[in-house]
């Protein structure tokens, strides 16, 4: 496949004035005066584009894309953003791109594609079978994959078969029995079959991207759906009614829950046909390195050398209480972890939900043991002297003593957020070289009636660190608030952006 190439991100003439917030606290409750300022601050490098919108930096296109579409990952972004940000940065074939939240990997196949080496980090482990498989685009023995899906065609689960998919508690009672039995079943087959370690990765991440539609759950919001129809709901509901308690609603995740052979085998076909197009098409960059490692960010960027990377392009978890590891427990538990591991996992991610612990002091021990604590305290001590960073975090104070907070957790998240975040930061630009550019994409929220600008907030903290804001690009499309926030303080439309960081010579 020839590589497309892609115009910079432009931007059309809509008033800036509709994408800056005027007031940052509803009702005028708390201070906002160093929030203004930096509102006003980057106003100048904030541009609305229509090269982007809200299907490009979510799954949505990668949905037909061949080979980005063997994993349905919601939080990702697409291959055509990927490819637009390496074109402004100018990456080369040869040059090392970064994303810190691998998620799906699309920015390191869309790299490779390219010949472009990458090197990136996650701590999910949906992450590592999804770069692994898809990197091994043009190692797949077509024949043996053909093989592969006679054999599952041919599978059968015998009638006195005892085995069970595996489950922790926020997953039990997920599928219907059959399936449950055949998704036991086929994952034991796979492991005693003599088929290639490739071949049985590849049939793992088919069975991964099936296990949604083939459940009764779905994956909404901080936590995962449950159909009426499932043993969950239904004794819920008969405890429910034996205390006189009002039901739960008659909700539908999907009409039809899916067969889990026949989900799995449609799987299969299709990613055969996407291996059978990019062997076939001629663009084989194997040369490209792809650096993996299922770790945090964390506590790996801090080792690496300085001044390599030409940039990053990336989408951390957002600042939006959404849990990774409820979300996507069916496929955590299906790849063997455990209650308590789900649990560490849960704490071990960028502090995202309002079950999250300060990860403060296992930084600073973190950065004595790979005796860089000189490095800690800078890092740490220009955190606390963001003005913006104080004042949202004085706010939430206040907001949580007047009852304004639904979830006093919420403060030691955002602190967590955002401390985390910038260490991040900090350390990219050290393994930044001259010139090198950054892109993250992230939403701007509210809590408590006191707005958020995750955008120019983290920009300001890259400044602090030594890059230069160079743009900040919005979709025209706001995002909304909840019904709660709205209801109560009233509606504020925030920025879904792009921000674009540049370390100079």
């Amino acid at each position: 496949m020839e590589h497309q190439v892609y115009e910079q991100l432009s931007f059309i003439k809509i008033p800036i004035d509709e994408f800056l917030v005027d007031k940052f606290s509803a009702g005028g409750f708390c201070q906002d005066e160093a929030r203004r300022e930096i509102e006003k601050r980057y106003a100048g490098v904030l541009e609305i584009t229509d090269k982007f919108n809200r299907q490009s930096v979510s799954y949505q296109l990668n949905k037909k894309e061949v080979l980005h579409s063997w994993l349905k990952y919601k939080e990702g972004f697409s291959a055509d953003l990927v490819n637009m940000l390496l074109d402004e940065m100018g990456a080369k074939p040869g040059d090392w791109v970064m994303d810190p939240f691998v998620g799906s990997g699309t920015t390191a196949l869309v790299c490779q594609m390219r010949g472009i080496n990458s090197i990136g980090y996650d701590i999910m482990p949906v992450s590592a079978v999804s770069i692994k498989t898809k990197a091994a685009i043009h190692r797949y023995d077509t024949n043996e994959i053909k093989a592969l899906i006679r054999d599952v065609e041919a599978l059968s689960v015998p009638l006195n078969y005892s085995g069970c998919t595996p489950y922790i508690r926020i997953t039990q009672d997920a599928y219907p029995e059959k399936n449950e039995k055949f998704l036991h079943y086929i994952a034991v087959w796979r492991d005693e079959s003599e088929y290639s370690e490739n071949a049985k990765d590849l049939l793992t991440l088919c069975i991964i991207n099936s296990l949604e539609r083939c459940s009764y759950t779905s994956k909404v919001g901080q936590y995962l759906g449950w159909d009426c129809r499932s043993k969950k709901v239904i004794n819920a509901n008969r405890l429910r009614a034996e205390k006189g308690q009002k039901l739960l609603p008659p909700k539908y995740v999907r009409d039809v829950i899916l067969d889990s052979k026949e989900t799995i085998l449609e799987e299969l076909r299709h990613v055969l046909m996407d291996i059978e197009i990019i062997q076939n098409s001629g663009n084989d960059n194997q040369n490209a390195a792809i650096e993996f490692m299922p770790a945090s960010v964390l506590y790996k960027l801090p080792e690496l050398e300085e001044n390599f990377l030409t940039g990053v392009i990336t989408s951390p978890p957002y600042c939006n209480r959404y849990d990774y590891t409820r979300t996507y427990a069916l496929e955590l538990v299906y790849l063997g972890l455990g209650e308590q591991e789900v649990k560490d996992m849960r704490q071990s991610l960028l502090s995202c939900t309002v079950e999250s612990h300060s990860k403060i002091n296992e930084l600073k021990i973190y950065y004595e043991n790979i005796g860089q604590r000189a490095r800690f305290d800078y890092i740490y001590s220009r955190i606390k002297e963001n003005a913006a960073f104080k004042e949202i975090l004085s706010a939430l104070e206040e907001r949580k003593k007047n009852g304004d907070l639904n979830n006093n957790g919420i403060i030691r998240m955002v602190e967590g957020y955002f401390t985390e975040l910038a260490f991040i930061y900090a350390e990219i630009y050290r393994v930044c070289k001259p010139g090198a550019m950054v892109a993250f994409v992230n939403d701007n929220v509210r809590y408590g009636g006191e707005v958020i600008p995750v955008d120019f907030l983290s920009s300001s903290f890259a400044e602090q660190f030594g890059f230069k804001v160079k743009k900040i690009y919005s979709l025209k499309q706001k995002k909304g608030n909840s019904s709660q926030q709205m209801a109560k303080f009233g509606r504020v439309a925030l920025r879904k952006s792009i921000t674009i960081w540049v370390k100079e010579s």
